[in-house]
């Protein structure tokens, strides 16, 4: 990895390559669920483990998970869920809970070399448009508040979305705290 020791640096450099890096956003397909797998073991503690059937069996659900493809490599992926999803995750049940309709970003994955790149930018406006165009009125995610993802927190603030609660994970012995997050869509049809 490359030190730079201020971020935008880091971000400049990061967008000169993507800018010369054939990019596509697209729908996954069974051949990327290896990639996608491998993404989500890197991205781990950011985002929930899970195992290749539970994978499968998310996706098979899920109304929407993207992929941005650079130069034929799977660069970043995101998994949306809506309300009605038969899915056992803590964090999807607060959200159930409380809103009675509303798009959820299960997870989000972006590799090491493609952060800072604008690759999760692109998927969210992605997803934001999906969402919409479905008449969702509320886009929701969590983030890691123990162990702190402080820019995982920083972009969701520049992308529109406020707190809207904790959760603390049960039988984490206070180690493991989400922050709530949502973005109002607006009413929509």
């Amino acid at each position: 990895m490359t030190f730079f020791p201020d971020r935008s640096a880091a971000f400049s450099a990061a967008a000169v390559l993507a800018s010369t890096l054939t990019t596509v956003i697209r729908d996954a397909t069974e051949a990327d669920l290896p990639a996608i797998l491998a993404l989500n073991a890197a991205c781990v503690p950011e985002v929930t483990p899970i195992t290749l059937p539970a994978l499968r069996a998310l996706v098979a659900q899920a109304p929407y998970v993207r992929v941005v493809e650079r130069d034929g490599a799977v660069a970043g992926v995101l998994l949306g869920l809506t309300e009605q999803a038969d899915y056992a995750s803590p964090y999807f049940g607060w959200f159930t809970a409380r809103y009675p309709r509303f798009f959820y970003v299960d997870r989000v994955m972006v590799a090491e070399g493609a952060r800072r790149s604008g690759v999760g930018r692109q998927l969210y406006t992605d997803v934001e448009a999906h969402a919409r165009g479905a008449g969702y009125p509320l886009l929701a995610c969590e983030v890691n508040l123990r162990p702190p993802n402080v820019p995982s927190m920083s972009f969701h603030r520049q992308c529109g979305f406020v707190v809207v609660g904790t959760f603390e994970h049960p039988g984490s012995g206070g180690g493991k705290a989400v922050t709530m997050l949502a973005k109002d869509l607006g009413r929509t049809g």
